[in-house]
């Protein structure tokens, strides 16, 4: 993570010199995702396992309207991965932010604005979860890119903006344990995109 901070910060000192990418655009995009789902629990009463963050990736298209000020929406199909001790919890979804972002100094931005997600499967430790309260949720996106030329580079944090439970019984829990699992996810994106 250090290494990924210091590149980070030395793209950013190169990419002052270079040429912004200008006016509006359409391309493709794809990159990591470094996410954690919410808690889970065995069974009522338990206490809640918190996640490890485990990583994952996105792919997908976006559009760009504007320069200085612009509106992005983006299409993305998401693949995440979240640890609870020895199981795993998958998530694959489509995102569809829709971003307004503000150009501050020669190629660097900031934006931010909802994500709409749909989530079309969930795999807990081999267990197909049918059933997620809602399959279709609202998050939150905000970040700073850099875009110079036809390439873009941008850092996000995501967050779901309210829970999302999904239930299940447990494998090697007894007859008529019931788990929950928190679907919503909590990320930080790393994204490359190309301007076609």
């Amino acid at each position: 993570m250090k290494k990924l901070v210091m590149s980070a910060f030395l793209l950013t000192l190169l990419c002052f010199t270079a040429n912004a990418q200008e006016g509006s655009a359409f391309g493709i995009k794809g990159g990591l995702n470094y996410s954690a789902n919410g808690d889970y629990f065995e069974s009522i009463g338990d206490n809640a396992k918190n996640p490890d963050r485990n990583i994952g990736y996105h792919i997908g298209v976006f559009g760009k309207i504007g320069n200085d000020f612009y509106l992005r929406p983006e299409l993305i199909y998401t693949n995440t991965k979240s640890d609870y001790e020895s199981d795993e919890f998958v998530v694959k979804k489509i995102d569809a932010p829709l971003l307004v972002g503000a150009k501050i100094i020669g190629p660097i931005s900031v934006f931010a604005g909802p994500s709409f997600q749909y989530i079309l499967d969930t795999d807990f430790d081999g267990i197909d979860i049918g059933n997620v309260e809602d399959d279709f949720s609202v998050g939150l996106n905000f970040g700073i890119g850099l875009n110079f030329n036809k390439i873009g580079i941008d850092l996000r944090y995501e967050r779901g903006f309210s829970e999302n439970e999904a239930t299940f019984i447990g494998n090697n829990l007894g007859e008529g344990a019931v788990s929950r699992i928190d679907t919503r996810p909590d990320q930080l994106i790393l994204s490359l995109s190309i301007a076609l």
